[in-house]
């Protein structure tokens, strides 16, 4: 089985290869590597097929996946068919930190920035400010921990919250927080550099939930949300504040 990196990928002729993405259909919508064809199977045995017509004997075809593992014995089959085949090493990851490295980052926040004032202040912006005026949720003089999982819901409030402080009709403060709860880390860096994109000033701390729920064959995911909200609590009131704003609450 053979690898390509995604420098040595960039630095291909186009029409030397073909790009295929085998992630599910509920990871690609949120975007795929340009020029990439998509193909999702459960079992390559099942589809090969399907997928042996679409692809083209005379290129290198270049499969990848979300982390760079299941690729490999993607390319691994497609070798034994008689195609030259590769796997990307890191996958799909290693192209958004390639991008998010190669990104101007005032440039991207700014960008961020514009959209939720214009393209979404309407869908966004306005019924968050609308909410908080309404319920009383910030008040003058609050500190305000806003917890961020890295996720595109929390990274959105977090923007939100910078935007409504950018307002100042009250006074308040802002602490960025993000649990790390035993991620790996190349996700651990991807939310870093998220962040940093954005414009977003975290503070991580560290937990042992991942380590402390992995042997728990019961409900291990709803013992480790209550223990990511109780570590959270106890950090924002380390820290001084008096709230705390999640982003899965309608």
């Amino acid at each position: 089985m053979k690898e390509i990196n995604i420098t040595e990928l960039k630095n291909a002729l186009e029409d030397s290869f073909q790009l295929v993405d085998i992630r599910d259909e509920g990871s690609v919508i949120y975007g795929m590597i340009p020029g990439a064809m998509h193909m999702a199977f459960s079992k390559f045995e099942n589809d090969i097929e399907d997928c042996v017509d679409k692809l083209q004997k005379d290129k290198r075809i270049i499969v990848y996946c979300q982390r760079g593992e299941k690729s490999k014995d993607i390319a691994s089959q497609l070798e034994d068919l008689g195609f030259d085949s590769y796997s990307l090493v890191g996958g799909y990851n290693a192209f958004l930190m390639d991008s998010i490295q190669t990104d101007d980052l005032e440039e991207s926040r700014q960008k961020a920035e514009e959209s939720i004032r214009k393209k979404f202040h309407k869908s966004l912006f306005s019924p968050f400010a609308k909410a908080c005026k309404k319920y009383e949720l910030i008040q003058e003089g609050d500190h305000i921990a806003v917890c961020i999982s890295g996720g595109k819901d929390s990274m959105l409030m977090a923007k939100l919250f910078q935007e409504i402080q950018r307002h100042r009709k009250v006074s308040f403060d802002l602490t960025f927080l993000v649990m790390d709860p035993g991620y790996n880390a190349e996700n651990r860096k991807l939310i870093e550099s998220n962040a940093k994109r954005l414009g977003i000033p975290v503070t991580i701390f560290e937990s042992t939930i991942f380590d402390a729920v992995d042997m728990i064959e019961k409900n291990p995911c709803y013992l480790c949300a209550r223990m990511r909200r109780g570590y959270l609590y106890s950090k924002a009131k380390e820290l001084g504040c008096n709230k705390i704003a999640l982003g899965h609450h309608y």
